[in-house]
């Protein structure tokens, strides 16, 4: 009777702090925490490591790896174990703070079927000299806007669109309708989307055939 009165339920028990480690070893960390002794509670403390580097013994003796044993074991004790640790201790204020905010990578989502190389493009051309060298690259540019654009939106485009979208992206800096320029013709780029997917298509079919084949042949007796 007094075994059973004496179990303990994990309702009854202090929430874990890193689960996966589980009650034995956030029951090491509170012992190592409720020591008087320096030197006895450092040797503590550097055991539990040691057996939270068992766990993964290929990593245990990576410099990165141990790093972030002591951390989890300051974590564990939150932060109320007052050891030596070879490396720098990360305090709770670090680790509660917020990062910093990335910046989202699209520079413009009205436009997104261009991609961002397409702006990077445009922004070098635009620094280049005057001449041939930049007007091909700002025709291959706007070539390659076409392309994208039929990628995405399946349909005939106007290279009126297109320089106008090149004129916008560049700041008023690349104005191909003054230079009254024709792009290569939609039913090109079409044509070429169209062959490659013929040609995946039937790869595809050939490869299926070829492991129906395998699958046939593979019951037959051979004498």
């Amino acid at each position: 009777m007094n075994l059973v009165e004496n179990l303990e339920y994990n309702t009854e028990r202090s929430q874990l702090i890193i689960p996966e480690y589980g009650r034995h070893f956030q029951k090491m960390v509170d012992y190592a925490v409720s020591i008087e002794d320096t030197e006895e509670r450092n040797k503590i403390a550097k055991s539990i490591i040691s057996v939270m580097g068992n766990l993964q013994p290929h990593l245990r003796d990576v410099p990165d790896f141990q790093h972030k044993l002591w951390d989890q074991l300051f974590i564990m004790s939150d932060f109320k174990l007052d050891v030596e640790s070879p490396f720098p201790i990360t305090t709770k204020e670090m680790l509660q703070e917020r990062p910093e905010p990335l910046e989202y990578p699209q520079n413009f989502p009205k436009y997104r079927f261009y991609g961002n190389n397409i702006k990077r493009m445009i922004d070098v051309a635009v620094e280049w000299e005057e001449g041939d060298m930049r007007d091909g690259l700002e025709y291959a540019i706007a070539n390659h806007m076409k392309k994208c654009y039929l990628n995405w939106n399946k349909d005939v485009v106007d290279d009126s669109a297109i320089f106008k979208h090149l004129y916008e992206l560049s700041d008023g800096r690349i104005d191909f309708a003054k230079k009254e320029e024709t792009l290569t013709d939609s039913g090109q780029f079409l044509k070429n989307k169209v062959a490659k997917s013929n040609s995946r298509y039937t790869n595809g079919k050939s490869n299926q055939r070829s492991n129906n084949n395998n699958t046939n042949n593979r019951g037959k007796k051979r004498y």
